[in-house]
């Protein structure tokens, strides 16, 4: 008896996402937890068996390019007859449906089912060793489902809040620019850089440069040579002969992305302040101005020596991501 009220719980929360049965939106009530945070609805053994290392291998790694260790995600374990009204309106879930009695297995990506603005993905296994499978074969689709929930979270509530003054201004240089969130102040304008800050608690600033089109623009050397140049002239540090730079100690990354129809060269790395012992993240968008003649940068850093920066650097650098053409460009092309 035990077993099936088990297993109609299971079904009953599987049945809910894979039928996509969901209120009108409007109704539906605001997410709850907190930003950086996953729900895992799993029954307790699994959890502390294989699929839940493997679902922690997955989701709470070390997050990269932060100089302390902080996992990837915080997770949350439920088990599925706890999964009641009070967790079903979580911002993020990861739903495990494992019984062998399932009929259909596999994967499903849904939004906004017990709440918005939410993110749901259910996996659906007649084991645990199938549902591993599952879990591997789509890890990368599931994190990038995540991050990219959180990141819409946050420009959602950027557009929301926006500071009104900022975009026109860094786009009447460039032609376009991220919107930022209120708070966000311009601290330096040039005609080919600008800087945006919000220092309030930690430094969650964002530059904007230009340079023209060169041979071969999206090379790593390339890409870090010039931004070297344009923090020593433009990013002074507290001291004479101190400026900002990138650290040498950690190599960064290069990635080529495609959101929203705008492809660009992602490069990852640490920043350091030359002669000084101040440093941090940073994360920048390389592309071309809409009429190719120049390279256009937009980076996120971030400088919180007191706090965890995990959730910093998720802020600002979806703010990079909310990038959008100025008008008067985008009739043009």
């Amino acid at each position: 008896m035990k077993e099936k009220v088990l297993l109609g719980t299971v079904l009953a929360a599987a049945l809910a996402v894979l039928s996509g049965c969901k209120n009108s939106g409007s109704l539906l009530p605001s997410i709850s937890g907190k930003a950086g945070e996953i729900l895992v609805v799993m029954e307790k053994p699994d959890w502390e068996d294989s699929l839940g290392n493997d679902v922690r291998d997955l989701l709470a790694v070390d997050c990269p390019w932060l100089a302390q260790k902080e996992p990837l995600y915080s997770l949350v374990n439920v088990p599925p007859s706890a999964f009641g009204d009070l967790f079903q309106v979580h911002r993020n879930i990861l739903l495990f449906a494992v019984h062998p009695q399932l009929d259909t297995t596999g994967i499903i990506y849904q939004h906004d089912v017990w709440a918005q603005p939410q993110c749901v993905i259910q996996i659906s296994a007649r084991n645990s060793a199938e549902a591993s499978a599952i879990l591997k074969e789509k890890g990368p689709m599931i994190v990038s489902s995540i991050e990219q929930a959180e990141r819409d979270r946050v420009i959602r509530n950027t557009l929301r809040y926006e500071e009104q003054s900022l975009y026109p201004k860094v786009a009447e240089i460039f032609g376009g620019a991220p919107h930022f969130p209120t708070g966000y102040k311009l601290r330096k304008a040039t005609e080919d850089f600008v800087w945006i800050a919000d220092d309030k608690q930690a430094y969650q600033d964002i530059f904007v440069y230009s340079y023209p089109v060169e041979d071969d623009p999206f090379t790593l050397e390339k890409i870090i040579a010039h931004r070297n140049e344009f923090l020593q002239e433009n990013v002074p540090g507290m001291f004479d002969g101190t400026y900002m730079t990138t650290s040498e100690f950690f190599t960064p990354t290069l990635e080529f992305l495609k959101f929203r129809g705008r492809d660009f060269a992602q490069v990852r790395g640490m920043w350091e302040v030359q002669n000084d012992f101040m440093g941090g993240p940073f994360v920048s968008h390389s592309f071309y101005s809409p009429d190719g003649s120049r390279i256009i940068v937009a980076e996120a850093w971030v400088y919180a020596p007191q706090f965890d920066k995990r959730q910093y650097l998720r802020q600002v650098e979806s703010v990079l991501y909310s990038w959008e053409w100025a008008k008067a460009e985008n009739a043009e092309n």
